[in-house]
């Protein structure tokens, strides 16, 4: 197992809870390795390193080749976005006493996990002049956390009749920020005589946010503000051999394969790692895998090698690739058994789990690996002494889910899902395991000789 790794990779989750903020730590990382912009590189020739970023959300690294980039590259594929509450855009508002910040969940959750844990708010405000100012509340043991309150039991009779997605609904998932003493009878007849001059909870709680970020209340229309768990990635059980931190899914995939790429060797085949966002929503906008992002920075490298583009090169490039998409599988959950087909489940601690396809009940959604590509890669990880399991999400009538793979395959290129097993899959905190960390990190740069 690589120790060094593993400390790494829990600190890339402690700095890496938004899109954006990984993006960044996968920016500084290839440029200290000596990756270059890809943008302001003119020409490109073997053994060069580029990346390109999408609106700091997206980002993709290349390793160039001495072979045709016709004959398709080694890809990665990750996404870095992680199921979360996102701030609205008038979010700030006040109810008897008590200062919320209004939210909208973003992907799969269940709800009830979110409430009575400490929370952090990550992102960015843009302001008008053209300033960004960076967000960070709730990590550091000297600040503030927020919280979403919940019923006491003593009075949860009702809502313990109700079914688990709706006694926690998505409109009571707001944030309390602060608060105010109730003023007796007389002050308030006080209050009503100066009303122009009140300063309540929420005027206090704007003025902070004023005097400490330069962020007056309409700024919040132009934020991209994040609710995620508050707190560092932690060591799990009295062995050590499982990690409990927020996002690892994706990101438990994201960091390896970026790190497997950034650490290959320049060889015959380009190699490409793509972290994408908005996976947990379907992949849409710019920045998700279903936007032309990967097509068109593709068609950006080729147009820098001394061969030149066309429209026809890119076509064959793609087609001609071959893509580990490098998303999680579901762990099997004995305390749950009766969800899995455990002849065909990843278990924690199996290695990195190839899942030939995802989707839903009747393959909704799939991409289904072929045979002949699957063959060549089990060769390849057993040639390395990598570890690895096939699986499937659960039983094929309990749901199922899907990852980008799809996405890639419609160029005509080969796709297999493969990655790290996680338990409390989409909850504040995951479980994963060291041992599969490693396997997948192992497994990924394997996959980067693949001629």
């Amino acid at each position: 197992m690589n120790s060094d790794l593993i400390e790494d990779y829990k600190s890339f989750l402690n700095n890496g809870k938004t899109e954006r903020e990984c993006v960044s730590r996968i920016t500084e990382w290839a440029e200290r390795s000596g990756f270059k912009n890809l943008y302001k590189t003119e020409k490109l020739v073997p053994g060069d390193k580029v990346y390109a970023q999408k609106m700091g959300k997206a980002i993709a690294l290349f390793t160039v080749g001495s072979g045709n980039i016709e004959d398709g590259m080694n890809i990665l594929g990750a996404h870095i976005d992680s199921p979360r509450l996102d701030v609205k855009q008038n979010p700030v508002y006040e109810r008897d006493f008590i200062v919320y910040l209004n939210t909208h969940y973003y992907g799969g959750i269940k709800k009830y996990q979110w409430v009575t844990i400490p929370l952090a708010i990550h992102g960015v405000v843009c302001k008008k002049d053209g300033t960004v100012v960076n967000v960070n509340v709730g990590e550091n043991e000297d600040d503030p956390v927020f919280v979403i309150s919940d019923i006491l039991p003593h009075l949860a009779q009702k809502q313990m009749k109700e079914s688990a997605s709706d006694f926690i609904s998505g409109e009571s998932l707001d944030l309390i920020i602060g608060s105010e003493k109730p003023k007796k009878k007389d002050e308030e007849k006080d209050d009503k005589k100066d009303e122009k001059d009140k300063v309540n909870a929420k005027k206090v709680i704007l003025n902070l946010l004023k005097e400490k970020y330069g962020i007056e209340e309409g700024d919040f229309g132009s934020a991209e503000l994040e609710i995620v768990p508050a707190g560092k990635a932690r060591d799990l059980g009295f062995d050590r051999s499982l990690i409990l931190a927020y996002g690892q899914d994706d990101r438990s995939c994201a960091y390896t394969s970026a790190r497997a790429l950034i650490e290959s060797v320049p060889g015959v085949k380009t190699n490409c790692c793509i972290c994408v966002d908005k996976e947990e929503i379907g992949s849409v906008g710019a920045t998700g895998m279903e936007s032309h992002f990967f097509e068109n920075i593709v068609a950006e490298l080729i147009a820098r090698l001394p061969s030149g583009y066309s429209e026809l090169s890119l076509r064959r490039c793609l087609a001609n690739s071959s893509m580990l998409s490098s998303d999680v599988n579901a762990a099997f959950d004995p305390m749950n058994a009766d969800l899995f087909d455990k002849a065909n489940a990843s278990f924690l601690s199996g290695g990195i789990v190839f899942n030939k396809y995802t989707g839903s009940r009747g393959k909704s959604g799939a991409s289904d690996a072929n045979p002949e590509f699957i063959a060549r890669l089990r060769k390849l990880l057993d040639d390395n002494t990598v570890k690895y399991q096939m699986a499937e999400l659960g039983k094929v009538d309990q749901g199922g889910g899907g990852t980008i793979a799809y996405l890639a395959a419609k160029y005509g290129m080969n796709v297999l899902d493969a990655g790290v097993s996680v338990l409390s899959m989409h909850a504040p905190w995951e479980i994963t395991s060291r041992e599969d960390i490693t396997q997948a990190f192992n497994a990924y740069k394997a996959f980067l000789t693949l001629a």
